[in-house]
């Protein structure tokens, strides 16, 4: 009688905690970057409102190496038991078309879009064309005169490149791209004039256009940026194209419906909180806040829109 009753216990017990209500413990957010850098930003102001809502610690673990490789890996690896959420970026709608990795948006659950920094059209203050068509126009004229730059050959700011000269009916080798470190040198050789445009984050741009040393002619974003009011998007002007640098939070694929409607639902009312809107906006950031659902749309399109372009860019694996 005692076995049958201790036995019946064990089975409550396990009953019991079987039923606790998600979230039962600490959730892993892991970020695929360095501590201090956008993503991280981004990702542990998310991770401090959650825990808040959902009265549990989220703990942000940096996950780097292999060019976002490892810990984009290390989330789509971990248990599907929303214990282990993290922050994906753009780069992973990108890093299987060049065979970096075998990774892609079908090895996550979509729980939202945080950032997206978007990418702008900057010229030197004394360059002869004040807008996009003038640009646009002279590089019609004179194609292979005009040189951009703002990161690696297949980079973000690179694709940024091609499609705003797609859909200019451009084609992209007319105006070649200078492969750079990134969007910091890449403007250096701008104000050096070794280059003579540059395609990187609008945000990148401030410091300079705040001191009068660079204009920018448009912003390749679905809505004009509230820090830069007066900086017309590419599709007032004509052009129906916006790409930028995002971050959004997945977790791995297979996570049961209820735990994915829990953290979705946690997820957006913070990105919809003072706590994360007003410290984000202060540093800069871009917030395009999306849903799971849209989220899920969005990073699917842009799998196959970033194919194409690094396709273009002949850094495809053959």
């Amino acid at each position: 009688m005692k076995r049958l009753l201790t036995m019946l216990a064990i089975l409550l017990l396990a009953a019991a905690a079987a039923a606790q209500t998600f979230p039962a413990r600490p959730i892993t957010f892991t970020v695929p970057w360095s501590p201090g850098g956008g993503t991280d930003t981004t990702s542990r102001t998310l991770a401090a409102v959650l825990a808040q809502s959902l009265d549990v610690n989220v703990n942000v673990v940096n996950r780097t190496g292999g060019g976002g490789v490892v810990g984009h890996l290390a989330l789509a690896q971990a248990p599907a038991d929303g214990y282990t959420i993290g922050a994906i970026t753009v780069e992973i709608t990108m890093l299987p078309h060049i065979g970096q990795t075998t990774l892609s948006y079908v090895d996550y659950t979509p729980l939202g879009l945080m950032i997206n920094n978007p990418s702008a059209v900057t010229v030197r203050a004394d360059a002869p064309w004040d807008t996009l068509d003038e640009l646009l126009d002279h590089i019609r004229a004179n194609p292979g005169e005009l040189q951009a730059s703002g990161t690696s050959l297949g980079g973000i700011w690179d694709l940024a490149r091609i499609g705003l000269l797609l859909e200019a009916d451009i084609d992209p080798d007319a105006m070649p791209w200078v492969p750079s470190q990134g969007a910091a040198p890449a403007f250096q050789e701008l104000l050096a004039g070794g280059v003579d445009v540059v395609t990187a984050a609008l945000a990148e741009a401030a410091s300079l256009l705040g001191a009068g040393e660079v204009k920018v002619l448009g912003v390749m974003a679905p809505n004009r940026v509230a820090r830069f009011p007066d900086v017309p998007t590419l599709k007032e002007l004509g052009y129906d194209w916006s790409i930028g640098g995002w971050a959004a939070v997945a977790a791995p694929a297979g996570l049961p419906d209820d735990v994915r409607a829990t953290l979705a639902d946690a997820i957006e009312a913070a990105m919809a909180s003072d706590e994360f809107i007003e410290p984000l906006t202060a540093a800069g950031f871009t917030l395009q806040p999306m849903n799971a659902d849209e989220f899920g749309t969005f990073i699917q399109e842009q799998h196959e829109v970033n194919g194409r372009l690094l396709e273009i860019a002949g850094v495809t694996e053959e």
